[in-house]
C-alpha cells in the first residue's frame, strides 16, 4: 500500500537555503500543477482567487528566501499606505517627504542587504581594521520587488496613477510569483487593470504560454546551464591557465549564457503569467541583433532600463538641461544600473562603459544630425552589429570575473597569447558546448518572423499537441533537475 512520510514532506516543503526553489526545478513543477487544479476552481470567486494566489506567491518567496519573506510584507503594506496618504494630501511638501520616506524604505532595505558589506569593505581602513565580512543575507530578488513597488509609489506621486483601494490587489500586484524574484518588472498601471477583470485564458494565450515556457526552459536549464558547467566557468576560473583563444570562446559562451538565463527565466515568468490569464511585456528583445549600445539597451532586460530611464535618467534631467548635463545624466544613470546588479566594483566598472559608450554614441548622432529613428543598413548594419556585440561581450569580462586581477588576465590572454592554432582541438575537444553555442545563436540571429511563425504554430495545435509539449516539457525538467525531487512518498508491500 502506498504510505505518505509526513518527515520527508515536511523537509521538501520547508525552505532549504541550499535549494532555493525556482522555475526550472522540479518541486516547482509539482506544486504548480496542484496550483493550477486549486485556481481553475476558483475562477469566478476573484477575491478568493486573488487571496489563493497571493497566499501561494509568499509561499513561493519563502521557499527562495526563508523567513525574509516578511521584507516583502514590510515593502507592501508600507507604499500601500503612503500612496493611499498621497492622494489626500495637497501640500506639495507633504507628498514629496511621504515618497521620500518610501524611497528611504525600499532603498533602506536594499542597501543594508545587498550593499553594507561593499560600504564596509571602502571604509574599513579608515581605522586600520581587518575586514571582515558582516553575515548578512542577501534575499533573492530584493531588487526587482523593491523597484517595482517603488515605481508604484513614484507613479501616484507624480500623478501618473490612481492608488489602490485594496491592499489585497496590491499585496497581489507586488508579490505576483511569475515575476517575484528575477523579473520583469512589471508597471503598477500595466498590471494592476488586469487583477479584477474576469478570468480568461483564451487558446491563443495557452498556446504562448506553453511556447513562452518551453523556450525559455530549454534557454535556461539547457543551453545556459550546460555551457556555464561545462566551459564557460572553467575559463573565467582559471583564465591565466586558457589560450587566448579559449579565454575568447568563454567570452562568447558567457554572452550566450547570460543571455539564455536572464531572458530563459523572463520568457518562463511571461508563460506562466499566460496560463494564469495575465499578459506581461516581452522583457528581451534578440538584444545581440543591436546595431549600437543605445539599440542595445532598447533589446536587453527592458523592464530595468525602462524603468532607469523614467524614475532615475529622467527624474536627474534626463536631456532638459543641455548636451554636457545630458552626457554625464547617462554615464551616472549606468553606473548606478551597474551597482543594481551587485555590489562589486566589476560591476560599476561595467555600468560605467555602457554609459560612457551611451553618451559617445549620442554624441556622435548629434554630430552627424542623424535622429533616433536612423538604422544602419546592408553591409554598414553588417559591422555595426559586430562592433556592438563585441564590445558588449568586452563588458561581460568585468561582468562576470570576480576581481580586476581575473580579469585583465582575460583580456592579456586574449591579445598577447592567442594560439589559434588550438582552435581544432578546442572544437573536439567541447563539441557539445560548441553545438550548443552555435545552435543558441543561430537560434538569436534568426529573423523575427520565424519566431513568430512557432509560436502562431503552437497556438494553432490540437490541444492533444499542446498537451505533448507539456509532457515533453515535464521530461525536460525531471532530466535536467531530478536530484532536487526527493520522494516522500514510497510503496510498501
Amino acid at each position: 500500500m502506498w504510505q505518505l512520510d509526513w518527515s520527508k514532506l515536511a523537509e521538501v516543503l520547508t525552505y532549504d537555503p541550499s535549494q532555493p526553489m525556482i522555475f526550472n526545478s522540479g518541486l516547482f513543477l509539482f506544486l504548480f500543477l496542484g496550483f493550477s487544479m486549486v485556481y481553475a476552481l476558483l475562477q469566478k470567486k476573484t477575491t478568493a482567487r486573488l487571496l489563493f494566489v497571493t497566499a501561494f506567491s509568499y509561499y513561493f518567496y519563502y521557499k527562495s528566501s526563508g523567513i525574509y519573506f516578511f521584507l516583502l510584507g514590510i515593502v507592501t503594506v508600507s507604499d500601500f499606505l503612503l500612496a493611499r496618504q498621497m492622494v489626500h494630501t495637497v501640500a506639495h511638501w507633504k507628498r514629496k517627504f511621504l515618497v521620500v520616506v518610501s524611497l528611504c524604505i525600499n532603498l533602506g532595505l536594499l542597501c543594508y542587504f545587498k550593499y553594507t558589506n561593499f560600504f564596509y569593505e571602502m571604509l574599513y581602513p579608515l581605522w586600520n581594521g581587518s575586514f571582515e565580512p558582516l553575515d548578512i543575507f542577501l534575499p533573492v530578488g530584493i531588487s526587482f520587488f523593491t523597484f517595482q513597488s517603488l515605481s508604484y509609489t513614484l507613479d501616484v506621486y507624480r500623478g501618473d496613477l490612481k492608488p489602490l483601494s485594496s491592499l489585497l490587489d496590491y499585496a497581489f500586484y507586488v508579490s505576483f510569483f511569475p515575476q517575484l524574484v528575477a523579473g520583469p518588472i512589471v508597471r503598477a498601471r500595466d498590471f494592476v487593470p488586469q487583477i479584477r477583470q474576469p478570468l480568461r485564458v483564451t487558446n491563443e494565450m495557452f498556446g504562448q504560454g506553453i511556447f513562452f515556457i518551453v523556450s525559455g526552459l530549454f534557454k535556461k536549464a539547457v543551453i545556459s546551464d550546460y555551457i556555464s558547467i561545462n566551459f564557460v566557468e572553467r575559463i573565467f576560473d582559471n583564465p591565466g591557465l586558457y589560450s587566448g583563444l579559449e579565454n575568447l570562446f568563454g567570452v562568447y559562451g558567457y554572452a550566450l549564457q547570460i543571455y539564455c538565463d536572464f531572458s530563459g527565466y523572463s520568457d518562463m515568468a511571461i508563460g506562466l503569467a499566460l496560463l494564469l490569464g495575465f499578459r506581461f511585456p516581452i522583457n528581451f528583445n534578440s538584444p545581440y541583433k543591436s546595431d549600437s549600445v543605445t539599440d542595445f539597451w532598447h533589446r536587453w532586460h527592458i523592464s530595468l532600463s525602462t524603468w532607469l530611464r523614467d524614475y532615475l535618467y529622467i527624474s536627474m534631467g534626463g536631456n532638459r538641461k543641455g548636451k554636457v548635463r545630458t552626457y554625464i545624466n547617462l554615464i551616472v544613470t549606468m553606473l548606478l544600473g551597474g551597482l543594481w546588479h551587485g555590489a562589486s566594483w566589476n560591476f560599476i566598472v561595467w555600468g560605467g562603459l555602457h554609459g560612457a559608450a551611451l553618451a559617445v554614441h549620442k554624441f556622435l548622432r548629434s554630430l552627424l544630425h542623424r535622429p533616433k529613428t536612423y538604422r544602419s543598413t546592408g553591409i554598414r548594419r553588417f559591422f555595426a552589429v559586430v562592433i556592438t556585440f563585441h564590445f558588449v561581450c568586452f563588458c561581460w569580462i568585468f561582468f562576470r570575473n570576480t576581481t580586476f586581477e581575473g580579469s585583465q588576465t582575460m583580456i592579456r590572454q586574449i591579445f598577447t597569447s592567442f594560439h589559434p592554432e588550438l582552435f581544432v582541438q578546442l572544437i573536439t575537444g567541447y563539441w557539445k558546448v560548441f553545438a550548443l553555442m552555435a545552435l543558441g545563436y543561430v537560434l538569436h540571429w534568426l529573423p523575427d518572423s520565424w519566431q513568430d511563425a512557432c509560436s502562431r504554430g503552437v497556438v494553432r495545435l490540437p490541444l492533444v499537441g499542446q498537451a505533448l509539449l507539456v509532457i515533453v516539457l515535464i521530461f525536460i525538467v525531471i532530466q535536467v533537475k531530478s536530484s532536487d525531487i526527493q520522494p516522500f512518498i514510497y510503496f510498501q508491500f
